[in-house]
């Protein structure tokens, strides 16, 4: 939350216009102006000023982001939204959309809507977890233009740049006019790679911008059409615990470079009783990544891997060969074979487009009944070229021409839906709500590998066609009661879901190719509660949520590949807590926690799926802390004239949690809690300039948020960590 004017935000988020301390559901919603005075710059950012919002962070690019525990592979569990339009990651080797979020920018944004629990009557599949709102800045019928830029020099690193500026132009009054968005970052890296000899290895540099036209024919009809283009370039930012603080020996450069090209048209038409809204957008992605395998396949050139990859268990040969199908008939052939792989890379290619297209219809009128009913269709298509490549060992790039395999995959899913939500007034205090979704998915997979590896169980295969489907309902129920105008109390009881699909792994068993949708049930009860006129409110909630089927993480036998199942079940409790508070003028403090347990239910030992790193009941489920939470404080004051003094702190607290089920499992690691704290301090003169010192992550905390392990790195541990000490200058303009 934003402060004491928080009562006063109109948001969005059930499809029509509501005040947020009205609104009864488990939203939080976060200004423009707090966005700008904290420093958020991507939606990483925003887990400190959101109740339950966390992320499991790989980095740009490869972040999955995760509402009240509702974490794991697969389809995203929370709907990512910028404007109208939802937005997906690319679904990989492992049906893993959900892991690679794509992001842009937020600058220049109107607000943020966290919506907690599931949406699925409005959302749809992907928010059975929650739902993440972006909204931008709209044209306007006014000439204006901003600028911000910040310098600043990274503990461990270097320096770093940014730039972003917005333009807006009327075009004719009150009928057509142009906002468009440009931005530019450099970050300097932090880790050093010992082995390549590279310092500062992780620089990351990303442009883009965005450009949004609104057209008014009438005044009760307007249509925005939009363009956003985001590319980022970077070396993955992991680095090994193993080799140091902020240090790793990966054999080769671990690139990503992604970009997202996003267009959408949206109308809207005022009828008067109803308002009809259609949305159509068309979203494209290339995403490439690099990733070290040379410890896998060194560790395969041992006289048991000969034996385990060119022999069966009872000892006949089974016609191994290399990629160019040249048989392999002795262990020096097999040794030869794999030392002219030893420096080697996965580099997987990932083009993505997406149409989406809703229509609907919602009620305007001031009675006591208000509804929406709507459509939706969704088809993604996602082309992955997945090639093991050798590397130039003197500076760890790889090398085109020499593939060592090579695998491709084409995946398409469908998805329509029909959805209605009905609330009414029953009194002037009372409030009944029902919504019901009816949905239908496809899911059809192509996946052939054209060059064998023999070391990572990659055999020649011609095309295999798989797919599945599936259709249901999810229902909402919600019922609120106003006590007084500033305490309200509300309950709900709300299904989420999101699609299943099929495996595309190599050496898998027919019987795990498919696997269904999961669903869970939420429950949850709260208050809303404003007092002193506004000047303070504290919101708290609590609820269960209990998940079945669900799509569960496993690995092959040889612990190289990742696929997903159905198994067990896990229940979430949880409670909530926000407050905002303004005690004297000009001070503001905003504060939000959390505390949930997250635990399988049921063992993951469905006969078909049993493996070391199945789950028993108990187990946490990964990448959920017990314990978040996040407070920030605010104090400006007069200067002169019209210039005030302004200094902020953020404060953040994660407790720690498990990279995976099993705690004894090999794999698994245990992530430490950690504690972050950022300030800025600065002059202003309101809606014109500002200059501002700002320091993030003051006392150079190792803040650990992700840990992996797998025999691809032959048992190291890899892992992500926040940004070392950055300090800098932040400026900002308004014509």
């Amino acid at each position: 939350m934003t402060g004491g004017s928080d009562a006063d935000i109109v948001v969005t988020a059930l499809k029509r216009d509501t005040r947020l301390q009205e609104t009864p559901i488990a939203i939080s919603a976060v200004s423009a102006q707090t966005i700008a005075n904290s420093g958020v710059q991507n939606i990483a950012d925003l887990r400190s000023q959101v109740p339950s919002l966390s992320f499991v962070d790989g980095g740009p690019s490869n972040r999955r982001v995760v509402i009240r525990g509702i974490q794991a592979t697969g389809e995203p569990t929370v709907g990512v939204y910028y404007d109208e339009t939802p937005v997906t990651g690319t679904v990989g080797a492992s049906n893993d959309a959900g892991g690679s979020t794509p992001e842009l920018r937020l600058f220049d944004v109107e607000r943020v809507e966290a919506l907690r629990g599931p949406q699925g009557t409005l959302y749809g599949s992907g928010s059975m977890g929650g739902t993440l709102r972006i909204i931008y800045k709209k044209p306007s019928y006014e000439l204006g233009a901003d600028f911000d830029g910040s310098l600043s020099g990274t503990q461990h690193g270097g320096a770093n740049q940014e730039m972003n500026g917005m333009i807006n132009v009327p075009i004719v009054d009150q009928k057509v006019a142009l906002r468009a968005v440009g931005f530019f970052k450099r970050n300097s890296g932090y880790i050093d790679n010992t082995w390549l000899r590279v310092k500062d290895i992780n620089a990351e540099e990303s442009y883009g911008g965005r450009v949004m036209l609104r057209i008014q024919p009438v005044e009760q009809w307007t249509i925005d059409a939009a363009a956003y283009y985001n590319k980022s370039t970077t070396d993955t930012p992991t680095w090994l615990l193993e080799s140091g603080k902020y240090k790793t020996d990966s054999r080769t450069r671990q690139v990503v470079r992604d970009e997202v090209k996003l267009y959408s048209l949206t109308s809207n038409y005022d009828f008067g009783p109803v308002i009809a809204t259609g949305v159509v957008s068309y979203m494209e992605r290339n995403l490439v990544s690099q990733s070290d395998t040379s410890r896998f396949i060194q560790g395969t050139n041992t006289l048991a891997g000969y034996n385990a990859r060119c022999f069966t268990a009872t000892g006949a040969p089974n016609g191994c060969t290399d990629q160019f199908l040249n048989p392999i008939t002795s262990f020096k052939q097999y040794q030869a074979f794999v030392a002219g792989q030893s420096t080697s890379s996965l580099y997987p290619q990932q083009d993505l487009n997406a149409l989406t297209a809703e229509l609907r219809l919602s009620s305007a009128s001031k009675g006591p009944i208000h509804w929406t009913v709507g459509g939706f269709y969704s088809r993604r298509r996602t082309n992955v070229a997945n090639p093991q490549l050798n590397v130039n060992p003197l500076n760890g790039y790889v090398i085109p021409t020499e593939v060592d395999t090579i695998r491709f995959i084409y995946d398409q899913l469908k998805q329509v839906a029909a959805f209605g939500e009905l609330s009414w007034d029953l009194t002037s205090r009372l409030n009944i709500t029902g919504g019901v979704r009816y949905f239908k998915y496809t899911k059809n997979v192509v996946g052939h590998t054209d060059v064998p590896s023999i070391l990572v169980g990659a055999r020649l295969t011609p095309p295999t066609y798989l797919s599945s489907s599936e259709d249901g309902t999810v229902v909402k129920a919600n019922a609120s009661y106003k006590i007084t105008p500033d305490i309200m109390f509300y309950a709900e009881a709300a299904q989420g879901f999101r699609p299943g699909g099929v495996n595309q792994v190599l050496g898998l068993a027919q019987s795990l190719t498919p696997y269904r949708s999961d669903s869970l049930w939420n429950y949850e009860a709260g208050f809303k509660t404003s007092w002193l006129n506004h000047k303070l409110i504290v919101n708290l909630d609590a609820f269960r949520i209990d998940w079945t089927n669900m799509q569960v993480t496993q690995r092959t036998p040889n612990g190289a590949f990742s696929y997903i199942g159905n198994a067990a079940a896990a229940r979430v409790q949880g409670v909530e807590f926000e407050t905002s508070i303004q005690p004297v003028h000009g001070l503001s403090i905003n504060g939000n926690a959390t505390y949930m347990t997250a635990k399988l239910t049921e063992d993951q030992l469905a006969a078909n799926l049993a493996t070391a790193s199945s789950g028993r009941a108990g187990d946490r489920i990964p990448y959920v802390p017990k314990f978040t939470a996040g407070v920030g404080a605010q104090y400006t004051w007069p200067l002169f004239g019209e210039v005030n003094g302004l200094v902020r702190g953020d404060f953040s607290h994660s407790s720690g949690y498990y990279s995976d089920f099993r705690p004894s499992y090999v794999y698994t690691r245990y992530i430490n809690g950690y504690e972050l704290v950022n300030t800025r301090i600065g002059i202003e003169k309101p809606n014109d300039w500002g200059a501002y010192i700002f320091v993030n992550n003051l006392f150079d905390v190792l803040a650990i948020s992700r840990a992996s392990s797998s025999a691809i790195g032959v048992g190291l541990t890899s892992v992500t960590s926040a940004r070392p000490r950055t300090i800098g200058l932040n400026l900002r303009k308004t014509f």
